[in-house]
């Protein structure tokens, strides 16, 4: 049998078997969690702004709460599990960029203070600062040269 035919019926026989992705299930629960986490979001900038802070004040208490949340129950195991069902629902708000911050630093714990939370908690982070730092930089520079 030649090689080219045994690949193709290597490639059928995998495609049978293979489970069929479920994409219309995986979005509408990507939107409902996702959903939830910004109303819970919503929810927190009322709470805020009946506290007397204004739009921008309420809205970075807002991320800082969302942000210390989404850490508080990856570190209770319950925000991975949220992120399994709903999928992209739950880790494309800011709550998903926590989780991605704290999961690997508590896989390490076991390597200590400074070589396994502190090397591993900017993981996923580190480069998203730079670029945010950078960016920032970058921005400043135009702004006072093009102002």
């Amino acid at each position: 049998m030649p090689a080219i035919k045994q690949k193709q019926l290597y490639y059928d026989m995998v495609k049978q078997s293979a489970p069929k992705p479920r994409v219309w299930r995986n979005t509408f629960w990507a939107f409902v969690v996702g959903g939830l986490i910004c109303l819970v979001g919503q929810f927190i900038i009322v709470f805020f702004r009946t506290r007397g802070l204004d739009v921008n004040e309420a809205g970075a208490a807002t991320s800082a709460t969302l942000v210390f949340l989404a850490a508080f129950l990856t570190g209770l195991g319950v925000y991975d599990e949220v992120s399994r069902f709903g999928g992209a629902g739950g880790i494309v708000p800011i709550t998903g960029f926590a989780n991605s911050m704290v999961a690997p630093a508590l896989e390490y714990r076991a390597e200590g203070m400074v070589f396994g939370v502190g090397a591993r908690l900017f993981n996923i982070a580190g480069p998203v600062l730079v670029w945010g730092i950078v960016t920032a930089w970058v921005a400043g520079i135009l702004y006072y040269f093009f102002r």
